[in-house]
């Protein structure tokens, strides 16, 4: 098995994000990529920087005018300064324009003023994405930690986990979103069809991969399939619903499972087991999961009871599908559980093919 991770995932450093009306401390820091590192280490599994991509594996995935405002908007808003304006230390949006969210309708327009504060309102969706300084740096080398991962399997129809940080399945083709700049499970899908006609991504984090379900919901050729907790009253809440079924050339091929809060391990693994029969029905050649660990009973953000023995469960499911695979990492917030986890799911994957 080969694992992908580059050393500037580590220079996003988030100062804050809103929760419940109150700046809180935030939970997507450096540790956790670090922690997940060491336990792949542990495990004599090599670590490997990817290659530097650039923008080129992102076209399909993002919009060129939301990649130009994320690359540019730290530099852009603290040269309001310069216009005698007070700006906060990292940028972060004071207006939401509606957004109805409805995936039928045309793609977004690029946003129509050059302000930089109109800008942000517009490409950031929430209080959760703060930019810094290396923000667009760490999050472009989180998608190429995905892609090399997508690579590797193309080239050994193998499997891959790509150590993404930040993580991306909220990001969707034209705003960030929930602690996701860049969506490196769609980037790692993209890939993957310039070799294989069908792919499938498989979404196993607490919150609704609505990113992927934003830049997939069209098309045919990229099955998206979803368990997560009932959004109805949790994160992203206006996505994650079992009606939502594609659109277009896309219908029926995205599911969503929402799963009641509290949820433990024999609820979560069923809807697993119906996800994959679903999923083995579409005949996948290729796979993306998008591993979050944010499920953990004891997750500070998390609101479904998962323990760890659930990861191996889910690592067995994945290993006998007996497809190419790229593992993507996506949540997880408790440093002190996430290596754990994870060495359960590799546990599960046993018969890992190399």
């Amino acid at each position: 098995m080969k694992a992908f991770f580059a050393e500037e995932q580590l220079l996003h450093l988030p100062q804050q994000f809103m929760r419940l009306g109150r700046i809180s401390a935030p939970t997507d820091v450096p540790a956790r990529a670090e922690t997940l590192r060491a336990q792949l280490q542990s495990r004599g599994i090599d670590v490997q920087a990817p290659p530097d991509f650039g923008r080129e594996p992102l076209a399909g995935v993002h919009s060129e005018a939301y990649l130009d405002y994320l690359e540019h908007a730290y530099t852009r808003w603290q040269a309001l300064r310069d216009e005698g304006l007070d700006p906060g230390e990292e940028v972060l949006p004071n207006l939401s324009p509606y957004y109805s969210g409805r995936h039928e309708l045309p793609a977004r327009p690029p946003c129509p003023s050059p302000s930089i504060v109109a800008q942000t309102g517009y490409y950031l969706s929430d209080l959760s994405c703060p930019v810094g300084p290396h923000t667009w740096r760490a999050a472009l080398r989180s998608t190429h930690s995905a892609v090399a991962a997508a690579d590797w399997v193309r080239q050994h129809q193998s499997m891959a986990y790509a150590l993404c940080r930040p993580s991306g399945h909220h990001a969707h083709r034209d705003r960030a979103g929930g602690f996701c700049y860049l969506n490196s499970s769609a980037a790692a899908a993209q890939r993957l069809t310039q070799t294989w006609s069908r792919v499938a991504v498989l979404d196993v984090d607490a919150h609704h991969g609505d990113g992927t379900q934003n830049i997939f919901y069209q098309r045919a050729d990229v099955m998206t399939l979803s368990l997560h907790a009932d959004p109805s009253t949790y994160y992203p809440f206006y996505t994650g619903y079992a009606h939502e079924r594609g659109y277009g050339s896309g219908h029926g091929y995205n599911l969503n499972f929402p799963l009641p809060h509290g949820a433990a391990n024999d609820v979560f693994l069923q809807a697993l087991d119906s996800a994959l029969v679903a999923l083995r029905d579409y005949r996948p050649q290729a796979l993306v999961l998008a591993l979050g660990f944010d499920t953990y009973k004891d997750d500070p953000i998390s609101v479904l009871k998962l323990d760890l023995e659930a990861y191996r469960h889910i690592g067995e499911r994945i290993q006998a599908l007996a497809l190419p695979t790229v593992v993507v990492q996506e949540g997880g917030y408790m440093v002190e559980s996430i290596g754990p986890a994870l060495d359960a799911f590799l546990q599960g994957m046993s018969a890992v093919r190399a």
